[in-house]
């Protein structure tokens, strides 16, 4: 398996970002019927001391996601993370592509409730329940 791998199709485009999410990518997004999915390259950058990808990687990956997805929401207005509660299910090795999705379960005033997941290939890596609160 190659150590940069790419997106497993096409319509991914690499986002330029700035700030800390620059470093912790390559990131990738996709436009998809009912909103976006964003994606990881694991390198061995992303790696921990037992080689697979390092959890605050994969947390920062779907940190990305549901604070975009809410923006998004909130009529893009900037949202910031309350509450992340995440389940680590299985390991992701350099050479895989991470894909994140999240969706708002419910929005009341300027919180946000969210889930998310991330997913490598069919392999469930991570699921998450957040709490975002949109900035107006």
């Amino acid at each position: 398996m190659p150590d940069t791998p790419s997106p497993p199709g096409p319509g991914w485009k690499a986002r330029s970002l700035t700030g800390f999410i620059q470093h912790a990518g390559p990131l990738w997004a996709l436009r998809e019927e009912h909103g976006w999915a964003y994606g990881l390259a694991v390198g061995p950058q992303h790696s921990n001391p037992a080689g697979s990808a390092h959890g605050g990687a994969l947390l920062t990956l779907m940190d990305h996601t549901l604070s975009t997805v809410a923006w998004e929401a909130c009529d893009r207005t900037a949202c910031v993370t309350l509450q992340l509660d995440s389940h680590f299910v299985s390991p992701v090795w350099p050479g895989q592509f991470v894909e994140a999705r999240a969706a708002v379960l419910q929005r009341t005033g300027s919180l946000v409730f969210m889930r998310g997941e991330l997913r490598a290939g069919e392999s469930l890596v991570l699921t998450a329940h957040a709490l975002m609160k949109a900035l107006k």
